[in-house]
């Protein structure tokens, strides 16, 4: 029997201290939703290339992006556009930075 504390799974004891993991994903669908939501909760910020479902339905994109707002600011989350392509979720605990490098 393997030991939990060698999976790559999020949320194993390995990751229940300090550690964050970081994913880097593509949202092709609304049904990848759970999915992401299910990442997020176990502490893995979650980098989100939106373009595959933007190809495919704006509108369903719209929709699941607002899925995602809603879900990351009722755990305590946060949720930022990086550029035109990507977003980023990341747990409760972990804020994003909106400021600029330009002062």
């Amino acid at each position: 029997m393997e030991s939990s504390l060698n999976s790559d799974e999020p949320g194993t004891q390995q990751e229940q201290g300090s550690e964050i993991l970081l994913k880097a994903l593509q949202l092709k669908s609304a049904e990848d939703i759970p999915k992401i939501e299910q990442d997020v909760a176990k502490r893995v910020i979650v980098i989100l290339r939106v373009t595959p479902l933007a190809q495919k339905n704006v509108e369903e994109l719209k929709g699941a992006v607002e899925q995602l707002y809603e879900f990351a600011t009722s755990i305590g989350g946060d949720i930022a556009r990086l550029g035109e392509e990507r977003i980023v979720i990341t747990p409760p605990g972990v804020r994003i930075w909106r400021g600029s490098l330009s002062s």
